[in-house]
């Protein structure tokens, strides 16, 4: 393999060994001049902004926006009546007045920045095929099985019981551990005061019962995986795509991300372009959530599309309840008109559904969904 190896107009052959170093180091070993071959998804799954294409649209879409201060204040009924309308129409929706100090979110993005400047030799420590590996550097979901790579880098790594995993964390640059430690640990307060709010949103809480006092501390025991991303500028950003169309596994997702465009979502069978927020949090419903939900809030297909001036960085905060917890939708949103839609479901049925293929949108979600035949054999029962 040389490690000198570039990119001309007429492309090259491919270097399995070399693409597996990551887009990164493809973009700095070269001027590029065009996408390799393992980045080009087929026509059908490529992004085009043809007008010609009824699934594109160029327009931006703005969110429905939750402001975190009316949820705490006495505004908080019709706070939550939108948030259940934002989680039910569209599944995401933006954070603003978070109470996250803008100092706090600055660190965050700029040491992830500093992360993906690193020299490729420090970068590579972290790389491997483990999906369970509490720290895990890599290019796509699975370097090995994917038929396309994404044109993006991503470091993930658990923070969820902190003293579990924080040893394992880079420890360069210098003050990695420090900044994320407290982004961390600021995220997860706020997306349990977030979630305590979509439980109320669902009419799950009412008061203080122990069923409910339960999942709350399930939750606050629950998992958090952080995901940091960076995506290099692209000569032909129309062949490939940073992320492509998935939904979220777990309850939610915190998203912050720097003001290059790069995230949209498909609503109304359109992929729309999110209009970032300085310093807000786009937060999205997760599987678990619509299945916990029964159903009523839905999570979306979203993808991340390149530039060919810009690199963009984002870092992403999933939460869920412990892994070893079975995720089953609440009794108290079913009965006889809405009858159980989803099977039971944990980690473990995840990891062994997706180390059999490659993942695929919203196809893990679909296999936990129970039949029409299912529900009406379910009904009769009762």
């Amino acid at each position: 393999m040389c490690p000198a190896m570039a990119m001309n107009e007429q492309g090259s052959k491919d270097d399995s060994q070399y693409l597996m170093k990551g887009v990164k180091q493809l973009y700095e070993k070269g001027h590029l001049q065009t996408v390799p071959k393992k980045y080009i998804l087929p026509a059908s799954d490529r992004p085009t902004k043809s007008v010609e294409d009824p699934n594109a649209d160029n327009q931006n879409l703005q969110l429905p926006i939750i402001d975190f201060a009316e949820l705490l204040g006495p505004n908080r009924p019709k706070a939550l009546q939108s948030l259940a309308n934002a989680c039910e129409q569209y599944g995401f929706f933006q954070l603003v007045n978070h109470c996250i100090s803008d100092d706090v979110v600055r660190s965050m993005v700029d040491v992830s920045g500093r992360f993906f400047d690193l020299p490729f030799e420090e970068r590579s420590k972290y790389m491997t095929s483990d999906m369970r590996a509490p720290v895990r550097y890599g290019t796509s979901f699975s370097q090995t099985k994917d038929t396309v790579l994404c044109w993006r880098d991503f470091l993930k790594f658990l923070c969820h019981p902190f003293p579990d995993f924080h040893s394992h964390w880079p420890s360069s640059p210098l003050d990695f551990r420090k900044v994320v430690a407290t982004y961390a640990e600021e995220t997860k307060h706020l997306y349990l005061v977030v979630m305590e709010a979509i439980l109320e949103s669902l009419g799950i809480i009412e008061g203080k019962e122990s069923e409910e006092e339960n999942i709350l501390k399930e939750f606050d025991n629950g998992s958090q995986m952080m995901v940091l991303n960076f995506y290099p500028p692209c000569p032909q950003p129309d062949l490939t795509l940073g992320i492509p169309p998935h939904s979220d596994y777990g309850f939610l997702t915190l998203l912050l991300q720097d003001q290059v465009e790069g995230l949209q979502i498909q609503f109304q069978d359109k992929w729309l372009t999110v209009q970032p927020i300085p310093n807000a949090f786009v937060i999205n419903v997760g599987d678990h959530l619509e299945i916990f939900s029964n159903g009523r809030y839905k999570s979306v297909l979203h993808r991340a599309v390149v530039n060919e001036a810009k690199s963009r960085v984002s870092v992403a905060s999933f939460h869920s309840l412990p892994f070893n917890f079975m995720v089953r939708p609440s009794p108290k949103l079913i009965d006889e008109a809405n009858p159980k839609r989803y099977m039971d479901t944990d980690f473990d049925s995840f990891l062994a559904y997706v180390s059999t293929k490659e993942p695929n949108k919203k196809d893990f979600l679909n296999s936990r969904k129970l039949t029409y035949l299912q529900l009406e054999s379910k009904l009769k029962k009762q």
